[in-house]
Formats: C-alpha cells, sequence, structure tokens
C-alpha cells in the first residue's frame, strides 16, 4: 500500500525494497520447506538486483531534488523535455 499511497519518492523505494525482502522470505521459506536450495540461489540474484535498483533510484532522487527542491512525486511533471 505504501507505493501506491505515498507521495515522497523515498519511501516508495522503500517499499518497494520492503516487497522484495518479502518475495526473499517466502522463496527461502518454500526452498527449505521443500529441499530444495535452487529458489535459495536466486534469492541473492535478487539482492544483486534489489542493490542496483536502490542506486539507481536514490541517484534519480538526488537528481529530482537538485531540479526542483522537493522528491514529491506529484512534481515529476515539471520534469518532462518540452
Amino acid at each position: 500500500m505504501g507505493v501506491l499511497m505515498r507521495r515522497n519518492a523515498i519511501i516508495i523505494l522503500m517499499c518497494i525494497e520492503l516487497m522484495l525482502n518479502a518475495v526473499n522470505l517466502l522463496l527461502v521459506t518454500f526452498s527449505r520447506m521443500h529441499q530444495n536450495a535452487d529458489a535459495q540461489l536466486f534469492v541473492f540474484f535478487i539482492m544483486v538486483v534489489a542493490a542496483a535498483e536502490v542506486s539507481v533510484g536514490l541517484s534519480i532522487i538526488v537528481l529530482m531534488y537538485r531540479k526542483v527542491r522537493s522528491i514529491d512525486v506529484n512534481i515529476l511533471n515539471r520534469l518532462k523535455i518540452k
């Protein structure tokens, strides 16, 4: 719900990371239940993608703040190229 309801870009990014961590927890749990290590290996791949997502997301947020002095996602329409 945080991704849909919040307007702060950092909070939205944190909510996305929380969802990815929930998926990781489910994959590890199901992998342990079925005694198969394949899903646990997939978790490491998801963690790498999440780390890359955080670095790109934070850099976009920093650039957005420098441009419009706000991290409100409703203001993103001002950044459109005309």
